[in-house]
């Protein structure tokens, strides 16, 4: 069985996080400068990692309204598609910035280091949430 990869799109980060074999939980990889290299990367962590399916965060606001972040993980999401042999899709995101960010919070992390690592975190909540209500 392969992993499933969670992405949260940013403007200049792209946070990345992988699920166990099993499917049960997510966790942090890394985070990817939004550069002419993205995809690159992006396509070299699922054949590192053996990723089966992509999962790309959709901001959307509460009233369910898609603004230009979600034009841009949709762009982004469909870019993949055309890059990597492995299922594509969609997934709500909303409050797993704010959910990361109240987590590193709750574990004492430096705010140097929060701002380092916020993105990947998200990505994991991201990808927990999706794997929670598989």
């Amino acid at each position: 069985m392969g992993r499933i990869m969670g992405i949260d799109y940013g403007t200049h980060r792209v946070g990345v996080a992988l699920s166990d074999p099993l499917h049960i939980t997510a966790q942090p990889c890394e985070v990817v400068a939004v550069d002419d290299q993205l995809l690159d990367r992006l396509a070299a962590i699922v054949r590192e990692h053996d990723v089966e399916r992509i999962v790309v965060g959709l901001p959307v606001s509460l009233s369910g309204d898609e603004g230009p972040a979600a034009v841009a993980a949709r762009t982004l999401a469909e870019e993949i598609d055309r890059r990597v042999e492995v299922d594509v899709e969609l997934a709500d995101e909303r409050f797993t910035t704010k959910t990361a960010e109240e987590a590193l919070l709750q574990g004492n992390v430096r705010r140097s280091r929060r701002k380092e690592v916020i993105d990947k975190v998200a990505a994991a909540v991201m990808l927990q949430q999706w794997l929670d209500r598989r």
